[in-house]
């Protein structure tokens, strides 16, 4: 039985993801491109965004996907900029989630009173209302910091190959835009090399980005209790 296979994680997983896409609609739809609105795609209701397979990998690996947010570049002003902007809107809504879950934690850890602050630990004082919380701050932190790194891979159709697009000198853009038509195979591929010959290049990159993050974390979390 998988790890990933309980109800807090399943709930934080519904919270990442809807956040993810709905930033990602929201972003298009700023900038000037309605269709992600009129698909139904503008919404936190987790059931408008569920990705099978994502979601699967989610709850077996520990990262995953959500099921792309529809894009017209023809109501965009400048389509590689906005682009951009709407990729990196999903990923960044991930960064501030993880935060917003950690200064929730941080509190959590104040009123039990923890001296010794863990972002991996279990600590509700024994209280099951407060062991709930803790434990949903805890996956918010994992599953955001997951997804965001994930998703900034620069293989399309993940966020970070359009995120880089608009960084691409113009000379070299064609060379750029036919290695991404062919991301999906080239990302199936790295997937096989991750579970089936155990290269992990994908979870290395993920877990590179989340130590960071979580280093930065628990310097501040060891300072404040």
């Amino acid at each position: 039985m998988s790890s990933f296979l309980n109800p807090v994680f399943i709930v934080a997983i519904l919270i990442a993801l809807s956040v993810h896409e709905w930033a990602h609609a929201y972003a298009a739809y700023r900038l000037g491109d309605p269709t992600a609105k009129y698909a139904g795609r503008m919404t936190l209701n987790p059931l408008a965004h569920i990705d099978a397979l994502g979601a699967f990998m989610f709850l077996f690996v520990g990262f995953g996907w959500g099921k792309p947010v529809p894009v017209d570049p023809r109501y965009l002003k400048n389509v590689r900029r906005d682009s951009a902007l709407i990729s990196l809107a999903g990923p960044l809504s991930n960064f501030v989630m993880a935060w917003i879950a950690f200064a929730v934690l941080l509190v959590l850890g104040k009123s039990v009173g923890s001296s010794v602050f863990s972002l991996l630990g279990s600590n509700g004082d024994g209280n099951p209302i407060m062991i709930v919380a803790v434990q949903l701050c805890q996956n918010l932190i994992f599953i955001n910091l997951a997804l965001m790194s994930f998703n900034l891979i620069p293989i399309a159709p993940l966020d970070g190959s359009k995120i880089l697009y608009p960084f691409i000198p113009l000379r070299y853009q064609d060379a750029y835009e036919n290695i991404m038509a062919r991301g999906p195979m080239l990302l199936i591929a790295l997937l096989v090399l991750e579970f089936a010959l155990n290269v992990p290049l994908i979870s290395r990159f993920i877990f590179t980005l989340m130590s960071a993050v979580l280093a930065m974390m628990g310097m501040i979390g060891n300072s404040l209790l």
